[in-house]
């Protein structure tokens, strides 16, 4: 979500068509939504509020990586390991001393959630981790003007999440708690040292790292982008509604606390969808790839259309299918 870190993009996808029945109530559903909240006393019996709720939301029992991840994902992974040096110095450097200084940077500059400490934030990681069927990582909240989170993870050492306050201030809670699963399907699909090499290069603190070539980062930055794709699906596996993913990466690409109110998702659906058409031509699609080649996420647009393309899969209704059985054995509120 700028998630991860850095910029945004990725790679081409087929450009399915749009069910405006289905996006037409999801905008009816959004903007009551909307009202509601802003019908709601304290942004702090917000938070509360998306705890409570959230709590009812199944786990995906044995649930495994691979059951979600992205093709891309898989596909860019295989190339990575074939690639000379890259994995010998994940495992050299990103060693003891990085470890530490990393450690050290977040344990120093932030505040460390719990249940004592931003308790809100603390039960929307808690649920979106038993949701994934995982062990809740640390979570930091960091003081940053910039909307981010990223996840750090090195051999050894318990992985954490890094959260901006920045993000904090232009989500709701619930897309708050996709960005958070979107992290942890990082961990989930054991992105492991790579995601923290390319992290560290995209925060420009490559001091702990030697210089890589550029066809090695170029190959980082590439797998990074694809699996993206994969954590988007976590995320959605966690919020189980499409509309909640796509809010959060529209508000990413262009939100402002004060004008949140008046986005649109289904608009930004048909606004990711014109850029297949955009960019279908041969010199539209050499742009789009000139455009994205340094970047360490897709672009947003792509990311939403992604999301709502999976959101209307057999792969994801089947896992839900899965999930729905579970889902009957707990206490539901009408």
């Amino acid at each position: 979500m700028q998630v991860g870190l850095a910029p945004s993009v990725w790679s081409r996808q087929q450009q399915p068509d749009l069910n405006h029945s289905l996006h037409t109530k999801a905008r009816t559903a959004l903007k009551q939504t909307t009202k509601a909240q802003l019908a709601g006393t304290s942004i702090n019996r917000q938070w509360s509020k998306a705890g409570a709720l959230n709590s009812r939301v199944a786990k995906f029992q044995n649930l495994d990586g691979d059951d979600f991840r992205h093709p891309l994902d898989q596909q860019n992974t295989r190339l990575l390991k074939v690639l000379p040096g890259l994995e010998t110095m994940a495992k050299n450097v990103l060693g003891p001393v990085a470890e530490q200084v990393l450690l050290l940077e977040n344990i120093g500059t932030s505040v460390l959630v719990g249940p004592e400490q931003l308790p809100s934030l603390h039960r929307l990681l808690i649920t979106a981790a038993s949701t994934l069927q995982m062990a809740p990582p640390d979570l930091y909240i960091k003081q940053n003007p910039v909307p981010n989170a990223y996840t750090l993870a090195i051999g050894g050492r318990k992985p954490f999440i890094v959260v901006h306050t920045a993000l904090l201030e232009l989500l709701e809670p619930l897309e708050v708690q996709a960005v958070i699963a979107h992290e942890l399907g990082h961990l989930k699909c054991n992105h492991g040292v790579w995601l923290t090499m390319a992290n560290v290069l995209a925060t420009n603190t490559q001091s702990v790292l030697p210089l890589l070539s550029g066809a090695l980062e170029e190959g980082l930055l590439r797998w990074l982008r694809a699996a993206e794709l994969t954590c988007d699906r976590a995320a959605l596996l966690v919020a189980q509604d499409h509309r909640v993913v796509i809010s959060a990466l529209m508000k990413l690409a262009g939100g402002s606390p004060k004008l949140n109110a008046e986005l649109n998702v289904e608009a930004f659906l048909r606004q990711a969808y014109s850029y297949n058409e955009a960019t279908s031509t041969p010199f539209g699609w050499y742009i789009k790839n000139a455009q994205t080649r340094a970047l360490s996420h897709p672009l947003p647009v792509l990311r939403a259309q992604e999301v709502d393309t999976w959101a209307a899969s057999s792969q994801y209704r089947a896992l839900l299918a899965k999930n729905h059985l579970h889902r009957q054995r707990l206490p539901q509120k009408q």
